[in-house]
């Protein structure tokens, strides 16, 4: 016992600061792609996706967040146009929020309970939330605790496609929490459904099944990426709706 009071004496406190404090991504760190030149763009680039993330229109080219699996395929492909940013904050508020999420969210600020469903994911969105409840990133710091119950919940984070067998759970789960109330998708499958929506055994993502608030790309996001999103939704933290 005296060995670890000492320990954690000489360490002093190992909580991220975040979102008090940035939160810098580690070198090397594949966070989003970034285009670095969008003019001139053939349309053959938009072949390099495997799941269409990449658009080409009227000689530009784009990438779209909710679709990148972070493959990086295409930073392989054509190192000219594509390359990774190291960056955390990928989550973002989508254009058809049910209202301004901030006002929205206000009474949520102080104390916020999630419900999480795993609506048909592959396991590694849920090893990064894992991670939310270690001394780390102790998200309770911040008023942010799970729950198992959907009518004690004020935010539904949902990971996965949405297979057929759990559309209904899902819709359920939204239907028993009360207002005020957001929706999370976590990860690129709940984004835009990822491969599995491609072979037509999923929705493509939350999207098609509820209106969705906060989306956070990445397969998985990483946890801080999670905490960002989760504070959009509480109204915690502002962000800029996609356009």
């Amino acid at each position: 016992m005296l060995e670890w009071i000492a320990r954690g004496l000489r360490r002093g406190i190992v909580t991220t600061r975040y979102p008090r404090g940035a939160e810098p991504a580690p070198a090397g760190f594949q966070g989003a792609i970034e285009v670095i030149d969008a003019r001139g763009a053939r349309a053959e680039l938009a072949d390099l996706c495997p799941t269409g993330a990449i658009l080409v229109r009227g000689g530009e080219v784009s990438v779209e967040p909710s679709r990148c699996i972070l493959c990086g395929l295409c930073v392989a492909a054509a190192p000219e146009r594509f390359r990774f940013r190291a960056v955390f904050e990928t989550a973002f508020v989508s254009p058809q929020a049910r209202a301004p999420l901030g006002d929205r969210a206000l009474p949520l600020r102080r104390s916020v309970h999630i419900r999480h469903v795993d609506a048909g994911s592959d396991g590694a969105e849920e090893w990064e939330i894992a991670a939310l409840a270690n001394p780390y990133y102790d998200l309770q710091r911040l008023g942010l605790h799970f729950t198992v119950s959907p009518r004690h919940a004020d935010v539904l984070l949902v990971t996965g496609a949405v297979t057929g067998p759990m559309r209904e759970p899902l819709l359920r789960a939204w239907e028993l929490m009360g207002e005020p109330k957001a929706v999370v998708a976590a990860g690129t499958d709940a984004c835009s459904g990822g491969f599995a929506a491609l072979a037509g055994e999923t929705a493509a993502g939350v999207g098609e099944v509820l209106s969705v608030d906060v989306y956070v790309p990445g397969s998985p996001p990483a946890p801080v990426a999670l905490l960002h999103g989760l504070l959009l939704a509480a109204g915690i933290v502002r962000g800029e709706a996609a356009a």
